[in-house]
């Protein structure tokens, strides 16, 4: 993987992040003036805080079943959105997406509790200070930025939690998936020590096997005549907290430039709901969204051979791992 790419430090993807917002764009896609999605369920990953949060609030708005899917802030947070928009059907489901014991729990309770999905959004993302080891020895990032939303996403397809030909994926990445100049196919999931040094970086390749895997999952769908289109996205920069485990001398500098120049969470949320409210989606299989702007992704990620080769290797390591076979 290259170390000479636009997104390999904190300071040159937090400066190439404010030239991309402020940077002159052709014209690209409109919310819609009024958004009712009542009757819908929409389940959203990481949604106990900043861009998750913000896109929850809008979406029970206007009038959702709304699923939260958080690791904390049951049932605080679900009780705000309910009094800030008046939508009492929100519910709250914990899940360490550290853990593949946690993510086969929450499976069972959606099972268990007769819970179907119209819409998924796939939107929980970290960015450690450094390597640390899961309960099943993978690495942090690796696991929560691409293996778990492989393995949920296709564990809510095959025990139908997903409606088939009435869902949609919604999957947030990031523009830094054009980073790496190349896939790491030799060391797949294996543990490797890094530092603040590569955290940058290292996102950077885990949003290129988040956004290949989201590609080949489209092209599998279609295979199997299911029709779930599955949409992708980078929200640009945002004034979050996803950058809480930065060095406490960093902190007051990230803080200051995000509140400068990084957009609030409630507009970069803009993305998403144009794909949640979207109806005209019949015969794409698969978009991608740089803040508004339609954009076509790294050539790495829809590379069909890359594709195969991704899914081949995560099934393999889930196999390892003792967790079973993802359905073809």
């Amino acid at each position: 993987m290259s170390k000479k790419g636009k997104y390999d430090s904190p300071l040159k993807a937090t400066l190439k992040g404010i030239v991309d917002l402020y940077s002159k764009k052709n014209d690209g896609v409109a919310l819609p003036g009024e958004i009712d999605l009542s009757g819908k369920t929409i389940m959203i990953t990481g949604s106990s805080s900043g861009l998750g949060f913000a896109a929850a609030k809008r979406i029970a708005k206007a009038g959702a079943n709304l699923i939260l899917v958080v690791r904390s802030g049951i049932p605080e947070k679900g009780e705000e959105i309910k009094r800030v928009t008046g939508n009492s059907n929100v519910s709250m489901y914990q899940v360490d997406l550290l853990d593949f014991n946690s993510i086969n729990q929450l499976l069972n309770n959606l099972g268990n509790n007769g819970i179907t999905v119209d819409i998924l959004i796939s939107n929980a993302a970290m960015v450690p200070l450094k390597s640390r080891k899961t309960p099943q020895g993978l690495e942090e990032m690796f696991m929560v930025n691409y293996l778990a939303p492989f393995y949920l996403i296709n564990q809510l397809i095959d025990r139908r939690i997903l409606k088939d030909a009435k869902s949609k994926i919604i999957i947030v990445s990031s523009e830094s998936h054009r980073n790496p100049k190349a896939f790491e196919w030799d060391n797949f999931g294996k543990y490797r020590e890094y530092g603040i040094n590569e955290t940058v970086a290292r996102y950077g390749y885990f949003k290129l096997l988040l956004t290949t895997f989201a590609n080949e999952l489209s092209r599998r769908l279609n295979r199997k005549n299911v029709q779930i289109p599955v949409r992708i996205l980078c929200p640009g920069p945002v004034n979050s907290n996803i950058a809480r485990e930065a060095p406490a001398w960093m902190q007051p500098l990230l803080k200051g430039v995000f509140s400068l120049f990084f957009r609030s969470p409630e507009k970069a949320s803009d993305p998403i709901v144009y794909f949640v409210s979207e109806t005209d989606h019949e015969n794409k299989s698969i978009d991608y969204l740089f803040l508004m702007q339609p954009k076509t992704m790294d050539a790495k990620a829809t590379d069909e051979q890359n594709g195969k080769m991704l899914w081949e290797l995560s099934e393999e390591l889930i196999r390892d791992l003792g967790l079973g076979l993802i359905s073809k």
